[in-house]
């Protein structure tokens, strides 16, 4: 019997997919990287009975890094990274292990079928996946097929058992304009971000961003805010007056009428025409005209349509809108919510997904009088030749979906209906007036037919006072005239609706991508959401825009982007070679910085004008341990120290507190000791701000405080606190917070892992003495005597918080509570008596060699 290995984009896919095409038979158990399920059952494959394996990937498999030295922004030159710096595919996640997962369920087996996303980036991670897989699995027969793509656009049983029955093969050519993609972000984008990243924040200091990024699509995305930004700003208003009339066709009603020059810009002129037009006493009709006019309904919806609608109806951001589409297309409910298409194919049920929400409350009578009328067939948009429009593919409730979930849902499913459903016909009268030499008009609409309006009110044609009964040549009596005062007013600050059309009409980003771009700019401080989900530039964004137009506005100007975009294309339709594509944008963008580089001042020009340099921010905190002055902490992103004397900058650990650490100061270099803490549930350990900078140690990196610190004798260190092997990671060492008391703790170096202990002790001392049982150190332990929880009112103890007895009840593991959303954690229940394997790691041994003079002095004087 053979093995078939199928592959899924989600763990909810995989299950969903694996239940469809065994029939709910099937069994299912964890794999090895505890995300990823595995389904299994027999079946048949193409006429043979076969044993599948239906697991899954949790997105992309693989990322693009470069490889060790490059990702260094201090010893490599930006410059470098356009060609030079050689790149390497390494895993997304490692903590997921996923290769060696696939590896693992992939061995032994005979084919594999695979059921990624339908589109590029799908097809780039079925590739990602065969590097994988492929190398372990059996070895086919000369001309035997092993690899198999399966296409489909919903999680339905139809949709599911089709794509079974016509297995394709996966797209080598889109997978590589994905590639291309990615190198291209990559390259470009971290040569230009870490370039103006350390030029700028060298010199201002209150930027307020930890990252001054560049992007192909996310520069020009920002583009578009600022643009619309400088035309508010420089927006002249203008003064124009209107001649407004009405008429009294009857005792009780008036008509206003509209004048047909709609408005003019000189006082003088306007009063003319007030006065020629006083001097008639009745408007007499000049034609009256009905036509019947026509609402079209919508044309089937593709992603972008449904962002726009999310962002200026729904009030969600775009990146929230697509997050909550993918969950309700892996729940089934609707299809794949990544198209550019809005055509249906002829052969698609569209009777079917009708039926599906006849019994709905909301819709159930517009939809069955559309099953008995007969469904008429949606309008012809456009078929980009990859998925069909967004429609809901089973009934669900509002109980069901919950929230934006459900509002989201309905609107797609009122989409869908309208889109079968009759066009708004309604009938349009004309009444043309003249007063005196001037003309007037009058418009009324009376609906015959609400056609897709009644599913979708929003787009109903307004209920107007019904026009009175006329004919040319009747004469109203005129009830007033007069001249209205006016002024023009600057267009209002870009919605993420209009956002997104911008970069839709050229060609900035997919529409997977655009919702990304969007968050990105949002993200680094470049624009706010103000109310009506409205994007308004920040200093920093305003500057940079004009910058990048300063000195080369092809930078931020949506051209070149587009171009690139299209040459992508054509890699993936096969038309354009990978390697030529890459190395002509490449070696633009080289030029462009090269040229960049040198003008910077240009930009620098802008920058002076809105920032303050760093010497004239922040407030004094803590001695440089060079002068002997105050250094200054500025605590706008990123956070960090900066002597003004020495025109040092010492950067810090983000997303905390920073406070001056008891005035202490480090044996190695005489600086200041600081405390870094993430809150009072969190974190807290003390750094010098140059051992932070510039490592001390061999053994030591950039980044790293006095908890993994290795000096001997520094009684800060990690050789005087640590305690023992993390119990959670492989490389941490719990330390001991001695700031903590009197809720003591230690937390490891390394994780979020914390561990709480000895509440109310008096003090609590890393001993220089080991256990014997786990090689962790031991602790020494005072209590005061009134609250002391020690046996038999001791009020000492000294022992191994993991092994001794006394210590077991007053120890308990907990996850540090992070301000950034990447460290958060859970909370452990787990108490004490974890493995303390392993003493301090270099604790007593002798230290080795440091790299700079200074720490050589201090070591050879400790």
């Amino acid at each position: 019997m053979r093995t078939v290995l199928m592959v899924a984009e989600k763990p909810s896919l995989a299950q969903s997919i694996a239940k469809i095409l065994s029939r709910g038979n099937m069994s299912s158990r964890k794999g090895l990287n505890g995300a990823c399920s595995v389904h299994e059952y027999t079946g048949s494959f193409i006429g043979q009975s076969a044993h599948f394996k239906m697991t899954s990937v949790c997105g992309h498999v693989m990322t693009l890094d470069f490889i060790g030295k490059y990702n260094s922004w201090d010893k490599v030159d930006p410059a470098e990274l356009f060609s030079k710096a050689p790149t390497e595919k390494k895993e997304a996640n490692p903590k997921l292990t996923m290769v060696k997962f696939l590896q693992v369920e992939g061995r032994g087996c005979d084919c594999i079928v695979l059921w990624l996303d339908c589109d590029k980036e799908g097809e780039n991670i079925c590739f990602e996946v065969l590097d994988a897989v492929l190398p372990v699995m059996n070895k086919p027969r000369s001309t035997e097929r092993t690899i198999y793509r399966a296409k489909f656009s919903s999680i339905t049983d139809t949709d599911i058992c089709n794509a079974m029955n016509h297995l394709g093969e996966p797209n080598r050519n889109e997978a590589l304009s994905v590639d291309a993609r990615q190198e291209l972000d990559l390259r470009i984008g971290c040569a230009f971000t870490r370039f103006q990243t350390k030029y700028f924040q060298g010199k201002y200091g209150n930027l307020d961003s930890s990252l001054i990024s560049f992007g192909p699509c996310q520069t020009p995305t920002l583009g578009f805010c600022v643009e619309r930004h400088d035309k508010i700003q420089s927006f002249k208003p203008e003064t124009y007056w209107v001649l407004q009339a009405k008429v009294n066709p009857e005792k009780e009603s008036s008509l206003t009428l509209d004048w047909d020059r709609v408005r003019v810009f000189d006082r003088e002129i306007a009063q003319m025409f007030l006065n020629v037009t006083k001097m008639a006493k009745e408007a007499k009709v000049e034609s009256v005209s009905k036509k019947e006019k026509v609402k079209q309904r919508p044309l089937a919806l593709n992603t972008v349509e449904m962002l726009r609608v999310a962002s200026a109806a729904l009030g969600m951001g775009p990146q929230h809108a697509m997050q909550i589409a993918e969950r309700l297309y892996t729940q089934g409910y609707i299809s794949y919510p990544r198209t550019e298409t809005t055509h249906y194919p002829e052969n698609f049920d569209l009777k079917g997904c009708l039926r599906q929400q006849a019994n709905n409350p909301y819709w159930a009578e517009t939809v069955k009088a559309l099953l008995s009328e007969g469904v008429n067939r949606p309008r012809k948009g456009h078929d980009a030749g990859d998925h069909p429009p967004i429609t809901p593919m089973r009934a669900a409730t509002e109980a069901e979906l919950g929230g934006d979930g459900w509002r989201l849902y309905e609107y797609i499913t009122r989409h869908f209906i309208a889109t079968v459903s009759a066009d708004c016909k309604y009938l349009q009268t004309t009444i043309s007036f003249s007063i005196g030499p001037e003309c007037f008009t009058c418009i009324g609409k009376v609906v015959t037919s609400p056609g897709f309006t009644e599913i979708m009110p929003w787009h109903s044609i307004p209920l107007e006072e019904s026009l009175p009964h006329c004919e040319k040549g009747d004469l109203f009596p005129i009830g007033e005239i007069k001249l209205l005062e006016k002024q023009t007013s600057p267009p209002d600050y870009l919605t993420e609706a209009e956002l997104i059309t911008l970069m839709e009409k050229h060609g900035i980003g997919t529409d997977a991508s655009i919702p990304v771009h969007i968050n990105n700019i949002c993200q680094r401080n470049y624009v706010t959401v103000e109310s009506g989900r409205r994007l308004k530039p920040t200093n920093l964004g305003i500057v940079l825009v004009h910058g990048y137009y300063k000195i080369d506005a092809e930078l931020v100007l949506p051209t070149i982007r587009s171009a690139v975009e299209k040459q992508l294309n054509l890699i993936a339709l096969g038309k354009a070679n990978y390697h030529q594509v890459l190395e002509h944008t490449l070696d633009i963008f080289k030029r462009k910085f090269h040229y960049f580089v040198d003008s910077i001042a240009g930009m620098d020009e802008l920058m002076e004008v809105s920032f303050s340099p760093l010497a004239a921010t922040g407030k004094p905190l803590s001695r440089c341990g060079k002068c002997h002055r105050f250094m200054k902490y500025i605590q706008a992103k990123p956070s960090r120290l900066h002597c003004s004397h020495c025109d040092d900058t010492y950067s810090l650990p983000q997303n905390g507190t920073i406070k001056l650490y008891k005035e202490l100061r480090c044996p190695l270099d005489d600086f200041e000791l600081v405390l870094w803490s993430s809150g009072s549930r969190g974190k807290s350990y003390p750094l010098c701000p140059y051992c932070y900078n510039h490592p001390p140690f061999r053994d030591m990196k950039k980044g790293m405080g006095c908890n993994e610190c290795t000096h001997p004798t520094c009684q800060h260190s990690l050789s005087m606190l640590g305690i023992g092997q993390c119990v959670e990671c492989e490389n941490g060492v719990l330390v001991l917070d001695s700031t903590s008391g009197p809720k003591w703790k230690m937390a490891c170096n390394k994780c979020n892992v914390i561990v709480h202990f000895f509440e109310n002790a008096h003090k609590v001392r890393v001993s220089p003495e080991t256990c014997d049982l786990c090689d962790a150190a031991l602790v020494d332990v005072d209590f005061n005597k009134a609250r002391s929880p020690l046996p038999g009112d001791e009020t000492q103890h000294s022992g191994c918080i993991f092994c001794d007895p006394v210590f077991q009840d007053l120890v308990e593991l907990k996850h540090a509570a992070m301000r950034h959303p990447m460290h958060r954690g859970g909370q452990g229940k787990r108490q004490g008596r974890g493995r303390g394997k392993g003493r301090r790691p270099g604790g007593r041994l002798n230290p080795k060699k440091p790299k700079d003079k200074m720490a050589a002095l201090a070591a050879y004087f400790v």
